[in-house]
């Protein structure tokens, strides 16, 4: 399927009917960017298996060099491709090894869109023997980053920026001085990563960290959950006994040799569209347990309609019948809400969306977002306080909106299975956490119906 470059408008393609695919998927950003800033931090090297090369990833990557660590990928790729999309693609599989240095200042940081490099990285450019500053694309200067700067602050770290809480800004590293740490109370009910951020950096502060959260309920708890076992695997101590407090004791950070889970967000679309065109689609390697909120589809989709099986081969769901609406708190899986919400718009009963206020200030405000685009194809939907409710009715192809927003994207590919002539603006955005998302999309269907096996 080809993309118009002139108004980079890509045609999103029809199912031509039941699937039959296997998808296979990179590996998690959460856990790379996790893994990648503790490698940077340990105590001697590490090796990252089947990590996720995306935008974000990348971002994070070139950002950790320019603050020290040598980040130095093996080289290898797994030059399959799809054989019905006539070109020959390699998908990197190879490892990174990362080799820690110190902290060093004086650089320029830049965050792109992605929310883990803009939040995880301040608190280890405190470490820094200089000032190091951070900026990055013009949507990411919308981003709350308050919480986070102010945190450095009360642990004695110097930080400028202008008194927006925005990039861009600049922290003073405290290099030999070292950063104090100790204790600190914050309000992360704008995003879980401000808690992450502390966490991944606190252990190389000379008192450790602890935090505090007081305000509304910290949003997407699985990712301050996922941190905390991240930290354990590198032998860091870490304790979340108390409700809305976590403290990291000083001390070292242990070198990692892991295997990076897929990423099970990504894998929302290719998932969904087994209840959009009926069929089966299997995503291998499905972890039996996971910290991954992403995980949380399995509950989901076997709510709307789908048979959901997790076996030795990984999780395959198969649609037979109409979607079912759903009624749903998704506080703890916001990352889901655009997939939820175009299975909602082409259910055949109303579906509310609860407890996701705090999407607004992801890449974009996902819920006006969400509501405009939708509203555009047909649908009805209304705002609520802190989500959606979605009214199905009869759908026309449209124009679809991204706002650089990867997840938009793939809700409108979504959408494109059933619904003729809708039009995703800027698919190109997906490659933020999904290298090639056309070319695995097309391959999927192409997969179920003569082509090859739909592989990523």
């Amino acid at each position: 399927m080809s993309i118009d470059v002139d108004q980079q408008l890509w045609p999103a393609p029809v199912a031509p009917g039941p699937l039959d695919a296997v998808v296979r998927l990179p590996g998690s950003k959460s856990l790379t960017n996790r893994y990648l800033v503790l490698a940077a931090l340990a105590d001697g090297p590490s090796r990252l298996r089947a990590p996720l090369r995306s935008r974000d990833t990348l971002l994070m990557a070139a950002a950790l060099g320019t603050l020290g660590a040598d980040i130095r990928d093996t080289g290898a790729l797994d030059a399959v491709a799809p054989e019905s999309s006539g070109e020959r693609a390699a998908y990197p599989v190879s490892d990174w090894v990362v080799t820690p240095g110190a902290v060093r200042g004086g650089g320029h940081l830049d965050c792109g869109l992605a929310g883990t490099v803009m939040r995880f990285l301040p608190p280890v450019a405190a470490l820094a023997d200089g000032p190091v500053a951070f900026d990055g694309d013009a949507g990411a200067r919308r981003r709350p980053m308050g919480p986070v700067l102010d945190a450095l602050r009360a642990l004695g770290v110097g930080v400028d920026d202008d008194g927006s809480g925005c990039l861009p800004f600049t922290v003073q590293g405290r290099g030999r001085d070292g950063v104090p740490g100790g204790e600190v109370t914050l309000d992360a009910s704008a995003s879980s990563q401000f808690v992450s951020a502390l966490l991944l950096a606190g252990a190389r502060y000379d008192r450790g960290v602890t935090i505090h959260h007081d305000g509304k309920p910290v949003p997407s708890q699985p990712h301050i959950e996922m941190t905390v076992q991240t930290l354990r695997e590198a032998g860091v101590v870490v304790d979340d006994s108390d409700a809305n407090t976590w403290r990291v004791a000083p001390g070292p950070i242990r070198g990692l040799d892991v295997v990076i889970e897929p990423d099970l967000s990504n894998a929302g679309p290719f998932l969904a569209a087994a209840l959009v065109a009926g069929g089966t689609v299997l995503v291998p390697g499905w972890p039996e347990r996971t910290t991954q909120a992403g995980d949380l589809l399995r509950e989901i989709l076997a709510a709307m309609g789908a048979r959901v099986q997790l076996g030795s081969d990984g999780l395959r769901v198969t649609g037979s019948g109409p979607i079912e609406g759903i009624d749903i708190d998704l506080h703890e899986a916001s990352e889901l809400t655009p997939t939820v919400a175009a299975l909602a718009a082409l259910a055949g009963s109303p579906s509310w969306i609860r407890g996701v206020a705090h999407i607004r200030g992801h890449e974009t405000d996902r819920l006006a977002a969400l509501d405009t685009e939708l509203s555009a194809l047909g649908t009805q939907v209304t705002q609520t306080e802190d989500g959606l409710r979605i009214v199905p009715a009869p759908l026309r192809g449209n124009r679809f909106g991204t706002y650089h927003d990867h997840r938009m994207a793939t809700a409108g590919a979504i959408l494109g299975l059933r619904v003729p002539g809708v039009l995703v603006e800027d698919v190109a955005t997906t490659a933020k956490t999904l290298p090639d998302f056309t070319g695995r999309w097309t391959a999927m269907l192409g997969a179920s119906h003569g082509g090859a096996e739909g592989n990523g």
